[in-house]
């Protein structure tokens, strides 16, 4: 059988992560690592070093790449501003693309993404790989049947991103809003930003954001959030996350008149009540008894892919062999959420409708960007970002 060519755009972590060690090991079954492409040259000789196949191609800049026609596919693993352009790039060849969270630093961008892809036939995919984690994807499933009945609240407390120092001083672009366009929201959870909405079924109304710029770090983005949600039908939300607690938490529940899910680390729990509490409120004899309300430790199938099922998924649909899982154009939601808190954020908490205001966001964000400061970059290898995922 034919395997789909891959290219990979950039050479930092999460590529090196690609390419040493998910094809390098052989963990995408009709995919081959066929081309590498990154401005830093000294990236490419470490990594030539670890993969030693003369096969894969070397390219400086990532159009001559595209244009060589040596890829069928590509993952776009850069800085965030760089995404939406490098994403078109792509899909203008006729190259399918994948790209690395978030789709973009502000919806404008990634909306004119959306747009382009739209008119072009080359597939465009995300890399939501905790889409591909058997627990939220069975919490989806729940909710989506109506397991929990109507929704009350959304709590998540994702505080376990700690990072040090020398994290955010390895690139002049981290931790800056000229180079990142934001702290923990954009770089560290863009996956749970995106679960929230996707295992709930909807977006938030409004949003509020209450965030600190470079409390536990010296940075100029935020580092510690506090999210409030609200919901259509008036259900509440709480997000919480931070990259200077250790040890941290991971603890997603979401609560319906019928009962609630409660998701630790790969423990899942369904509340489920004998009797909606709306209904049971109104027809009981006594004012303190809640309804009866079974404990069950919901069975998943326990498959959690990750990157590569995203990975095998994407190779497998440009063959006809499988449907695509996540579908490029719902990035943007993420994305929604992400600037609702950080506008908020800068204005005090102000509660923002959605969809944002792109034009107000767009001016907001470029003035934080006027004020970046130099940064002085220290030297680190880049980090083995295998056992970084997990639940998360």
């Amino acid at each position: 059988m034919k395997k789909v060519k891959f290219g990979i755009i950039g050479a930092g972590n999460q590529g090196t992560y690609y390419s040493n060690g998910l094809f390098k090991e052989g963990l995408i079954e009709n995919g081959v690592l066929a081309a590498i492409c990154d401005r830093n040259p000294k990236k490419w000789e470490i990594l030539n070093e670890k993969l030693q196949n003369p096969e894969i191609k070397y390219f400086e800049n990532y159009i001559e790449m595209l244009d060589s026609g040596i890829c069928d596919a590509v993952i776009v693993a850069t800085p965030h501003y760089f995404h939406p352009e490098m994403v078109m790039e792509c899909l203008k060849r006729g190259v399918n693309v994948i790209c690395e969270k978030p789709a973009g630093v502000y919806t404008k961008q990634v909306r004119e993404m959306n747009e382009f892809a739209a008119k072009h036939n080359a597939k465009f995919a995300m890399m939501f790989n905790q889409r591909t984690n058997c627990t939220y994807r069975k919490m989806r499933e729940i909710i989506a049947n109506g397991g929990i009945g109507e929704l009350q609240r959304v709590n998540w407390i994702i505080t376990d991103w700690y990072r040090t120092q020398i994290y955010y001083d390895s690139g002049d672009w981290r931790a800056t809003w000229a180079g990142e366009g934001g702290g923990v929201l954009i770089n560290q959870c863009p996956h749970q930003i995106d679960l929230v909405q996707w295992v709930v079924g909807q977006m938030p109304k409004t949003v509020r954001g209450f965030c600190q710029y470079g409390r536990w770090h010296d940075i100029e983005v935020e580092d510690e959030v506090t999210a409030f949600f609200t919901y259509e039908n008036g259900a509440t939300g709480v997000f919480i996350t931070t990259t200077g607690e250790a040890p941290g938490t991971n603890r997603f529940e979401v609560s319906g008149t019928k009962g609630k899910l409660l998701c630790e680390g790969t423990s899942l729990k369904w509340f489920k009540n004998a009797v909606d509490s709306l209904e049971w409120s109104k027809t009981s004899d006594n004012g303190f008894i809640k309804p009866e309300c079974e404990i069950i430790e919901v069975e998943t199938d326990g498959k959690n892919p990750q990157h590569a099922g995203i990975i095998n998924n994407f190779a497998n649909s440009l063959l006809g062999l499988e449907e695509q899982f996540v579908e490029g154009a719902e990035g943007i939601n993420g994305v929604e959420l992400m600037n609702a808190i950080e506008l908020s954020g800068w204005n005090n908490g102000e509660e923002i409708l959605l969809p944002v205001n792109e034009e107000r966001y767009i001016a907001e964000l470029n003035k934080h960007c006027e004020n970046t400061k130099t940064k002085t970059v220290r030297e680190a290898v880049n980090a083995d970002m295998s056992n970084t995922f997990g639940t998360k």
